[in-house]
C-alpha cells in the first residue's frame, strides 16, 4: 500500500518533523495524499492519483504522502495543515505556496472510479500547477 505511491515518485512522510519540513515555507505546488488501508484507497484514490499525475501535462512540484494506517503521528501533523477540513482517509490535497487550494475528502472518493478521480485531479492540476518550461 505504501509502495503503490512511493514507487511512482511520492515522498512518504513518516514523522511529524518530516511533515513540518515538507510543509513549512512550501513553495510551488504539492500534491498530498493521506493514504489508508480501506478499499476506496486501493480501488479509487491511489490509482486515480497515479493516473492523474501520469496523464496531466502539468505536474505538481512535490508529491507527498502520509499513511493513516501506519504513521499516526505524521498523519495527525499533516491533518493540522489540512484544517479546516475534518480528518479524512483517504484524502487528496493540493497546496500552492503553502496554501491549501483544493481538497478531496473521503466522501468525494467513495463510490467513484479511479478514472473519475483522475479526470477531476487533471483539471485541478491544470488550474493550479505551472507548466514545465522546455
Amino acid at each position: 500500500m505504501r509502495e503503490d505511491l512511493t514507487s511512482v515518485g511520492f515522498q512518504e512522510l513518516t514523522t511529524p518533523a518530516e511533515v513540518d519540513s515538507a510543509m513549512t515555507d512550501q513553495k510551488g505546488t504539492a500534491l498530498v495524499i493521506v493514504n489508508s488501508v480501506c478499499g476506496c484507497a486501493a480501488g479509487a484514490a491511489r490509482p486515480g492519483v497515479k493516473a492523474a499525475v501520469a496523464a496531466s501535462p502539468v505536474k505538481p512540484d512535490q508529491l507527498l504522502t502520509v499513511f493513516a494506517g501506519g504513521d499516526p503521528e505524521a498523519t495527525a501533523r499533516m491533518r493540522e495543515y489540512l484544517l479546516p477540513y475534518p480528518p479524512s482517509s483517504p484524502s487528496i490535497a493540493l497546496f500552492k505556496d503553502g496554501e491549501l487550494v483544493h481538497f478531496v475528502e473521503r466522501h468525494h472518493i467513495e463510490g467513484r472510479s479511479a478514472q473519475m478521480i483522475a479526470q477531476h485531479l487533471v483539471m485541478v492540476l491544470d488550474e493550479f500547477c505551472t507548466p514545465a518550461t522546455a
